[in-house]
């Protein structure tokens, strides 16, 4: 059954607990409004965005979570948004596109998206990709980090320095985290720009300041933040890092 003959269908099977918010990215606004019938008749919240520029702006000013994001779009494409999203988000990523080759797939997978659907698909296998992507979701939530003696709860957005819990603004623990999810890997300016601009713009030098604060209150945990310059930052895996 394609996407558009199911979009009128009634709900079948059962919610997964309170309704999650989806973020649909999809230029096809007909496209998208079948998503997200499907979508609610299974008791979830949809809102569409119908190019990548509206979907960074959506991303900022609330929370979802999960995303549909189409590589297609006419302005940002999927690829990019991907990339401007970075590793410091809360909630999952299905690519959904007409895009049907395997380095076009494993370049989405390697940005960091959880899952690729190909267009066209099943209603079925639609809604039954984006619960299991959130069931993901509240799993990582759920995730605790531990890098030398630094201790992260992702989910209570809560950290330690040993025994010390560490007092993080909201900006501050942004930062940890985009960095912390990409230990080993160079996270660029533009990327916490993205991932902490909800209200405003932020300047390269309000990264920087963002960054030596950090490094300040990681003082005595083993865990050092590198500046690359002209690249961006990167937390070294040490010896003892892991991860559960």
């Amino acid at each position: 059954m394609t996407t558009a003959a199911a979009a009128a269908m009634p709900a079948q099977g059962p919610r997964i607990g309170a309704a999650a918010r989806v973020l649909i990215v999809e230029d096809d606004h007909a496209m998208a409004d079948s998503m997200a019938r499907i979508l609610a008749s299974h008791g979830h919240d949809a809102a569409c965005a119908h190019s990548g520029g509206a979907a960074l702006e959506k991303l900022r000013a609330a929370d979802f979570d999960a995303v549909v994001l189409d590589i297609g779009l006419p302005d940002i494409d999927g690829f990019e948004v991907l990339n401007r999203l970075g590793g410091a988000r809360s909630y999952g990523v299905l690519i959904v596109s007409a895009f049907d080759r395997v380095e076009q797939r494993v370049r989405g997978l390697n940005l960091g998206a959880d899952d690729y659907l190909v267009k066209p698909f099943a209603a079925e296998e639609f809604e039954a990709r984006v619960r299991a992507l959130l069931r993901r979701t509240r799993s990582r939530r759920d995730e605790r980090i531990e890098i030398a003696d630094l201790a992260v709860d992702v989910g209570g957005k809560r950290a330690w320095v040993g025994q010390n819990a560490l007092e993080l603004t909201a900006r501050e623990w942004t930062v940890l985290l985009a960095l912390l999810e990409r230990v080993g890997q160079v996270v660029g300016k533009d990327q916490l720009q993205e991932a902490l601009a909800r209200e405003r713009a932020l300047t390269e030098n309000a990264i920087e300041v963002y960054v030596s604060r950090l490094r300040n209150r990681l003082t005595g945990s083993g865990v050092t933040i590198r500046t690359l310059r002209g690249f961006g930052y990167m937390i070294e895996e040490p010896r003892a890092a892991k991860q559960r």
